[in-house]
């Protein structure tokens, strides 16, 4: 008996889909408002000139009014700062390595202590001559828009503000402006030494919800719903104090007539089915925390009552599943197109008998994120626009694909859909919290031991 305990106890110690470690403890809300915007001076003072630099703009300038922020400035303001103020606009100057950008407001106040407000009422009583003002004084080479035709992330300058800043702005300076397209996107995709530690953390609690989720703590065979389940992980994530930035979603595969349909997955799941014995579920699911984003999809498998194990064939199966996962990221490599990436991951799957379908995205501040796309769901060719954008050093991805796999056992086949958050850099690219290798069973299996 002491033996089994042991084995127990070993298998629940060492397995990382087993792994009952309890989750992070999650910062309360003053706490995470200073590690924000300790974040964000760092990513202003740091990052932010050597972006511009990248993209040859001197000045950078973001408008927005009240409630219809730009999505490039929601990630700029305090953490106290919900919404921009009336009309919030704010200027990025380049003075040179020396003296490095200089942070603006035109406002009558500084945006907290990241932006120094930089408007008189008493000789500009427009706010528009005001910012015309500044530009005037820093002579800008180059002023960058946030106008985008591929990138939502990167089109936050609305009809109204821009034809009103063209109203005021000087002919010689209408010359001047640029797309601040790419410096967009390399502002939302850039993570910094700092956040991928925190990162970790945020994916390791997201693991956790899957994992809890996935136990018979929450589903009971034969009772429990696919919506149950997924209510729970909503709940779950408010229990905790964090957000979501989508619905997450649980579906079942399963002996039976009906062929899986991927586009289930997307639009036409049902939206409540009892979950029973020998079924193969799977998740999708994310949160939101410290202002980063997780996005993964994990599979677990209902044992029947005489099974101590998750079918071999299931197994196999999954195995193609991981093996598509890494004929991906082996072809990561900085300067390659997303277009690049899939086709090169393609046609190695290709040589590896895999049917798979691979469509991942940049993750971050967003949970579909600014950065290249790595093939879509309905189209496994090229990507006009954000497929033609290159993969750079220190940016994250959702590892999301899928691989059809025929089961004769089932008599049909089936899809392993998996997704995972992951980090790419100059040594390479890492899952940042790991990944699953293995099917989850339900219930957890404690031992082989005869």
């Amino acid at each position: 008996m002491k033996r089994i305990l042991f084995i127990v106890f070993y298998f629940f110690a060492i397995s990382p889909v087993f792994s009952q470690v309890p989750i992070p403890r999650i910062l309360s809300e003053r706490e995470r408002a200073t590690v924000i915007d300790e974040i964000l001076e760092d990513r202003m003072t740091n990052l932010l000139p050597q972006l511009m630099r990248k993209e040859g703009v001197d000045m950078w300038v973001l408008i927005s009014r009240e409630y219809n922020e730009d999505p490039v400035m929601k990630t700029m303001l305090p953490a106290v700062w919900l919404s921009a103020r009336r009309r919030t606009m704010m200027v990025f100057f380049d003075k040179g390595a020396k003296e490095g950008v200089e942070r603006l407001a035109i406002a009558r106040y500084d945006v907290g202590n990241l932006l120094k407000g930089e408007w008189d009422l008493n000789t500009n009583p427009d706010q528009w001559d005001a910012l015309v003002k500044v530009i005037r004084e820093k002579n800008p080479k180059k002023i960058g828009l946030n106008f985008s035709k591929y990138y939502a992330h990167a089109d936050g300058l609305t009809y109204t503000e821009q034809k009103e800043l063209m109203e005021k702005l000087p002919a010689e300076f209408q010359g001047r402006i640029v797309s601040a397209s790419n410096l967009a996107v390399n502002w939302l995709e850039t993570r910094t030494e700092r956040e991928m530690i925190i990162y970790q953390q945020i994916c390791r609690i997201s693991h956790d919800i899957i994992q809890e989720a996935f136990s018979d703590k929450v589903i009971q065979p034969g009772i429990t719903t696919t919506d149950d389940v997924v209510w729970w992980m909503r709940q779950r994530v408010t229990d905790l104090g964090l957000d979501t930035w989508f619905h997450p979603t649980v579906d079942i595969q399963r002996f039976d007539p009906e062929n899986f349909d991927h586009l289930r997955t997307f639009s036409k799941r049902p939206q409540k089915q009892v979950i029973m014995p020998g079924d193969l579920l799977h998740c999708d699911f994310g949160i939101t925390y410290l202002r980063l984003n997780t996005d993964q999809q994990q599979h677990a498998y209902i044992l029947k009552p005489a099974e101590t194990d998750i079918p071999e064939y299931l197994k196999k199966a999954f195995k193609q599943g991981n093996q598509l996962q890494n004929n991906l990221t082996d072809n990561f490599k900085a300067g390659l197109t997303g277009n690049e990436i899939l086709a090169k991951a393609l046609e190695q799957s290709k040589k590896d008998g895999l049917r798979g379908t691979i469509y991942t995205h940049p993750i971050g501040n967003h949970g579909h994120a600014a950065g290249p796309t790595i093939g879509m769901w309905d189209n496994q060719g090229k990507t006009i626009g954000s497929g033609d954008y290159p993969l750079n050093f220190n940016t994250a991805y959702s590892i999301e694909l899928n691989v059809s796999v025929d089961l004769a056992e089932w008599k049909k086949p089936i899809r392993i859909m998996l997704e995972e958050d992951g980090f790419f850099d100059e040594k390479g690219f890492r899952y940042i919290d790991g990944r699953q290798t293995e099917i989850i069973p339900i219930p957890r299996i404690l031992t082989h031991a005869k």
